[in-house]
């Protein structure tokens, strides 16, 4: 083979060797098309089953979001259990032998069939329901639970048991109520004694009544007079109007003091129309006047002290005005 590549061109190479180069490279070039046959092959079959998928894929469907349901762990649908209860204990809480019909007709909206139609009332005597609202629900499972009810009767504060069965998106009252004792009355803290500032108290309350009857008028232009700069306070539109301070307590503190104000304000339209000829003590012709205590948070500057804030308060005040 070197002596071949040596030679000098335009020699003859013998036949047997010219003869046997040709069928090489014919072998070759008969591999490499049928290695890229191969390919190309195994390409089309790639791309053909890849466009089949995506023209026959079906689309997902966009998933069903329900609407939230108000139930309780269990199930039990305890927000509709406590306004089915309020309805019927407004049907059941009233009874008089001049409407007992018109009773028994309402309470066979919430009782089983068969069910005693005055639900144990004996049809004598009357009761007055004032108000009621929902104090608690127990949930037993998935059908049954208890809705106690808080409520004024006749003057009265009192619980009711109400047991209600809930199935197949239904309810009824299960069985009898029962009346439970109202909430015991406790007697909160009293708080600590704090040190009292009497200068700063002598001048809120000099500065304080202004404050009061802008905020009973609600008028913002004037109540704005009163308040720190950015400070978010609304007045009362009118609902009432300032009569005095009755007490003030102001602790000792900084240029930021919280102080507790007793305030008694004249209720807009309580007073008594006078009769012709009739005599009307002082008291009795005079608008209604009610007490009431706030927090406010007020801030000296300018020599001045205007309001921050101002809220309800959790304790009465102790000082003098």
């Amino acid at each position: 083979m070197a002596a071949g590549d040596d030679a000098v061109p335009g020699a003859r190479v013998p036949p047997e060797r010219a003869h046997t180069r040709q069928r090489r490279g014919a072998g070759g070039r008969w591999l490499v098309w049928a290695l890229r046959a191969v390919v190309w092959a195994a390409l089309l079959i790639v791309g053909y089953r890849g466009v089949v998928a995506i023209v026959t894929e079906s689309p997902k469907a966009t998933p069903v979001i329900a609407p939230p349901v108000s139930t309780s762990s269990s199930g039990f649908p305890a927000a509709l259990a406590e306004a089915y209860a309020l309805q019927f204990g407004d049907v059941y809480l009233n009874f008089s032998p001049a409407t007992s019909a018109q009773r028994a007709g309402a309470l066979a909206a919430f009782l089983p069939p068969g069910a005693d139609s005055q639900l144990g009332w004996n049809g004598g005597g009357s009761q007055q329901l004032q108000s009621e609202q929902v104090a608690s629900i127990t949930v037993q499972n998935s059908h049954h639970a208890i809705v106690t009810l808080l409520a004024l009767i006749s003057g009265h504060m009192m619980e009711l048991g109400v047991p209600i069965y809930s199935a197949d998106g239904g309810l009824v009252v299960s069985g009898e109520p029962a009346l439970l004792p109202a909430p015991a009355r406790v007697t909160p803290p009293t708080p600590p004694a704090a040190a009292s500032d009497p200068a700063t108290q002598t001048e809120l309350t000099g500065q304080l009544p202004s404050f009061f009857q802008a905020y009973a008028s609600g008028d913002q232009a004037t109540l704005s007079r009163f308040l720190v700069s950015g400070a978010q306070v609304t007045g009362l539109g009118g609902a009432v109007t300032f009569s005095s301070i009755s007490q003030l307590e102001v602790p000792v503190g900084g240029a930021t003091r919280h102080i507790t104000v007793t305030v008694v304000w004249n209720m807009a339209g309580t007073a008594p129309k006078s009769r012709p000829g009739a005599k009307n003590s002082p008291v009795s012709a005079a608008p209604a006047g009610l007490e009431m205590t706030y927090e406010m948070t007020v801030v000296q500057q300018n020599g001045s002290w205007d309001v921050k804030a101002i809220g309800a308060s959790t304790t009465q005040a102790s000082g003098p005005p």
